[in-house]
């Protein structure tokens, strides 16, 4: 699957479950330590903000502290589908994924690699979003595969980071979104 198709299936997965927030639940705890689903969503938001001046190749300090804070407002689904929208424009323009993105902890890398952090973050975001919520955290198994296949050879790097709670032992008989969200510290098997 390409890259492109990856990022729209997962932005799809967190769309679908932020779509099901009520008012009550924005203050629900996520398995995200120390965030509710109102940080998590206001954390997605502020990623899609930055794609497109990442993707155009401007640097951090060009882009600077304009989406610090609170982007979500009174009315967080639109501010989620208003940023949505945009980043999946850059993602998707021509050439998009040919140059280099500038990042606060890897300096300058491929675009294509940035992008594939973004999806990554928007399917396990997904996932913590729907257990937060109680509502079905099954992700679209391709997803899943192809998001597995890339991540494994980082299991331990992805723990070091400090982004990601070390990796969770599971059994090999574990099926493929277990094995994924062991990857980033997450054990499915827990409510």
């Amino acid at each position: 699957m390409e890259l492109i198709e990856q990022h729209r299936r997962a932005m799809a997965e967190f769309d679908a479950r932020v779509r099901q927030l009520t008012e009550d639940r924005w203050r629900t705890p996520t398995p995200c330590h120390d965030w509710d689903a109102r940080t998590l969503v206001n954390h997605l938001v502020v990623e899609q903000w930055w794609t497109p001046h990442l993707l155009r190749g401007e640097t951090l300090e060009q882009v600077g502290e304009r989406y610090d804070g609170d982007l979500l407002g009174d009315d967080p689904v639109a501010a989620w589908t208003e940023a949505a929208a945009r980043s999946r424009d850059a993602v998707t323009a021509p050439g998009a994924l040919e140059g280099r993105v500038h990042t606060s902890g890897q300096g300058q890398i491929p675009a294509s690699m940035y992008v594939g952090q973004m999806t990554m973050d928007l399917a396990i975001h997904a996932w913590d979003l729907a257990r937060a919520l109680d509502v079905d955290d099954r992700l679209d198994a391709e997803l899943v595969d192809e998001l597995t296949l890339a991540l494994e050879p980082q299991a331990e790097q992805l723990g070091a980071t400090g982004l990601f709670a070390p990796p969770v032992e599971v059994d090999e008989a574990a099926d493929p979104q277990t094995r994924l969200l062991a990857i980033v510290g997450r054990d499915a098997r827990r409510r």
